[in-house]
């Protein structure tokens, strides 16, 4: 698999509560120059980024990292994101609402959530560190028939990010329009390159960009130096 096959599954990703201007234009032009997926950002850069980077797909989250916000929240947090310009929405569940056994509920914030969405994508995040496999495989039938386009392991904020493991589960049980994507942990090219042939269609990493392009640097410099002799 090429690097540039890697990085076009890519969301390149800055989610730190300290992230400037100054940072998110770099993960910007980053994402452009090695046409990433998207770049997933904070919901409040959604705005100026989009006004600055008309053709740049834009990813945000909500409900994040924590998930416990009330449905009416989210809901409008995915409606102004999408006016602001995003073409994709990660939303975290209510990880309380698994535990407590209220499946119904967190089906229903999901589908509302869809329906503002509309073409949009939507990807839900279920935060696997903290379930169970029973709840894992729950969450997989829920997320397919609340019509989700995804299915997302982790916030990165958790406990663990990603696994092979759940990666291989969810493909076990999730439905044939429900795609997988893998975040947290995922930091070198190995991890990459695992974890799409396991079947997960994105990451979610702030790393890959650097780590693929340091490569690529390495493996030219290295032909370039045996071409001179050295």
């Amino acid at each position: 698999m090429t690097n540039e096959e890697i990085l076009s599954k890519v969301d390149h990703t800055l989610l730190k509560m300290t992230s400037s201007w100054e940072e998110i234009k770099t993960l910007c032009d980053e994402a452009l120059l090695y046409k990433t997926a998207s770049v997933c950002i904070p919901p409040s850069y959604v705005m100026p980024v989009h006004n600055v980077y008309e053709k740049l797909n834009i990813c945000t989250v909500i409900g994040f990292p924590l998930g416990y916000s009330i449905t009416a929240a989210k809901v409008l947090e995915a409606q102004r994101a999408i006016l602001s310009g995003a073409s994709e929405i990660d939303m975290v569940i209510n990880v309380a609402d698994v535990k407590n056994g209220k499946y119904d509920y967190v089906f229903e914030e999901i589908k509302l959530i869809k329906k503002e969405c509309k073409e949009k994508i939507l990807k839900v995040i279920i935060e696997t560190c903290f379930l169970t496999e029973e709840e894992k495989v729950r969450m997989c039938k829920v997320v397919t028939e609340a019509g989700a386009d995804f299915i997302k392991t982790s916030t990165g904020f958790g406990t663990a990010g990603a696994t092979l493991a759940d990666v291989e589960l969810f493909k076990k049980n999730i439905g044939s329009n429900v795609k997988i994507k893998a975040a947290g942990g995922v930091k070198t090219r190995d991890d990459l390159q695992a974890f799409i042939q396991a079947g997960a269609s994105r990451i979610g990493t702030s790393s890959a960009v650097k780590l693929l392009a340091q490569t690529e640097f390495a493996q030219t410099e290295f032909a370039g130096g045996c071409a001179s002799g050295y």
